[in-house]
């Protein structure tokens, strides 16, 4: 079982269809990147697979607070200055069992 957390499910939508390709190689940059933050344990890019330009951001940091941080990043400054995407959804949540 995994260790409590701050958990955050963020659907996210391809702002252009044409840009589904660079948008992922650009959002699989901010995961290798992210994944390597100290508080972070988790940072899974998932794509619909009927809906090529959905996308689902699955994130663990250990704390509320390492998720903020987690904004203040080059690397994530980077990705959002390039307006690749927006969000559709955002959920944070703790394990129940």
């Amino acid at each position: 079982m995994l260790e409590q957390g701050y958990f955050i499910t963020a659907e996210l939508r391809v702002k252009n269809p044409e840009n589904v390709e660079h948008t992922k190689s650009q959002l699989t940059l901010l995961c290798q990147k992210t994944i390597e933050e100290p508080g972070c344990t988790l940072f899974s890019l998932h794509q619909c697979k009927s809906e090529p330009t959905r996308l689902l951001l699955w994130e663990r940091f250990n704390s509320e607070e390492d998720y903020k941080i987690h904004f203040q990043q080059p690397h994530t400054l980077q990705y959002l200055a390039q307006d690749l995407t927006e969000i559709e959804q955002f959920f944070a949540s703790l394990i129940v069992t």
